[in-house]
């Protein structure tokens, strides 16, 4: 009966797929059945890293590091369209496509790698919404832990449910964050000055706001998120024809620019909250749990109460996407699949034993943030090389500016990341 609801379900959104590329439909009904696969990407940008990486800046700085964030997010916003546009053209995802062309051994060191950016991801993730738990409900992290393994299961049994249900409910968790720091915006009472200023002036205060820098930006434009955007483009609507696969790609820009300009928002919001109560007060918090305590203390316990749902929000979101994103890397990468409640068992393995060694959950989500950095070329560069091949995108092939644009986007975001693993190390 399960199976037949979602055969039902799919097939209902091929059919409004269907009809808003024949020109049937107008409107929001055209652009509908096409709105979701960013948004469960883009929960890879709103996930507990961000938190402590943006309110570490904010408190520490201000509002003068507001341009990474807008810097990072138009970053993000052509990564996930190229991402998007090599699903739609070729009917296949990133790694599948590194399978076809590379050597078995290459295929073989991008899947390990994969894998293990993708667990250092789940640490993150696993950790904050396990964090949100304990700070809301006063238990322990490790039963805080079983908790969050139970709700990141039920997310994913929505899988089986269809693309639509899946979409829903992580489409509805992003709109909790953003309530949940909309409100908290509203409570610090911002000054708009220097909240324009430090969006539209890039500067540095010294190494250290460089470093920080380096870990927003890999907080945000993170690998998983372009495997995983790939992999929701190739088979979600496939188009008959290149006019057809032009007009998905229309949509799934539309798709893109609304999620990411959502994601970008939060991720301001959380760094202006930070500025507005902590900077203002002398206090630089880089402890999410201190941040917690302080939001109770400055503006009371419902601000409290906010910060712990949207951390659990995020948490759980985005651990159950980082799962999804494992089985497609995995399938593409060396054409194995394992049972995806095996493979989430096994990803939330290392957060559970570092919650039980006792390890700073704060301290533990940073360095997750410096494994990451290893991943970004890995995934960067081939999508730069694939979407740049006329044979292989067709009609829908990086024109040359978008491409100059994108190597030095890949530039940029690997020499900071080497910057970062090298303070992080040597520094």
């Amino acid at each position: 009966m399960g199976k037949k609801r979602t055969s039902q379900k799919n097939k209902a959104l091929l059919q409004n797929a269907s009809t808003s590329l024949n020109g049937e439909s107008r409107g929001l009904k055209q652009i509908l059945p096409f709105l979701g696969p960013a948004f469960i990407a883009a929960v890879a940008y709103i996930d507990p890293g961000n938190y402590a990486t943006n309110i570490s800046a904010g408190s520490a700085y201000g509002y003068k590091l507001l341009w990474v964030i807008l810097a990072s997010n138009l970053m993000a916003v052509l990564i996930q369209m190229m991402s998007a546009k090599l699903g739609i053209a070729t009917g296949r995802n990133l790694p599948e496509i590194s399978r076809e062309r590379f050597s078995r051994k290459a295929s073989i060191f991008l899947w390990v790698q994969a894998e293990l950016v993708i667990m250092a991801t789940d640490l993150a993730e696993f950790i904050g919404a396990a964090l949100g738990l304990y700070l809301l409900f006063d238990i322990s992290m490790i039963a805080s832990a079983l908790i969050a393994a139970v709700g990141s299961f039920a997310i994913l049994e929505l899988q089986r449910r269809g693309v639509r249900p899946l979409e829903a409910i992580i489409t509805g968790m992003i709109f909790i964050v953003v309530i949940a720091f909309g409100i908290q915006v509203f409570f610090a009472e911002p000054e708009a000055a220097p909240i324009l200023k430090g969006l539209f002036t890039p500067k540095f205060e010294g190494v250290d706001s460089i470093l920080l820098s380096a870990g927003m930006l890999g907080a945000t434009v993170m690998p998983h998120a372009i495997y995983l955007h790939s992999g929701l483009t190739s088979k979600r609507i496939v188009g008959k024809n290149e006019k057809e696969r032009k007009k998905i790609f229309k949509f799934e820009i539309i798709d893109v620019i609304i999620a990411m300009v959502i994601a970008g928002g939060i991720n301001a919001s959380m760094l202006i909250v930070a500025a507005a109560l902590f900077n203002k007060e002398g206090m630089h918090v880089e402890d999410l749990e201190v941040a917690f305590n302080q939001f109770d203390s400055l503006l009371g316990p419902t601000a409290a109460i906010l910060f712990g749902v949207g951390l659990l929000s995020a948490g759980l979101s985005s651990s159950s996407v980082g799962t999804m994103t494992g089985d497609i890397v995995m399938q593409g990468y060396i054409n194995k699949r394992i049972p995806i409640y095996l493979r989430r068992f096994i990803t939330m393995t290392p957060p559970l034993v570092i919650i039980l060694l006792g390890v700073n959950p704060s301290k533990a989500l940073v360095m997750s943030q410096v494994i990451l950095s290893f991943g970004i070329a890995f995934a960067l560069i081939p999508l730069i090389i694939f979407t740049s091949n006329k044979k292989l995108m067709g009609s829908l092939v990086n024109r040359k500016m978008t491409t100059a644009v994108a190597w030095l986007i890949a530039l940029l975001i690997i020499c900071l990341n080497i910057f970062l693993l090298y303070q992080t190390l040597f520094g």
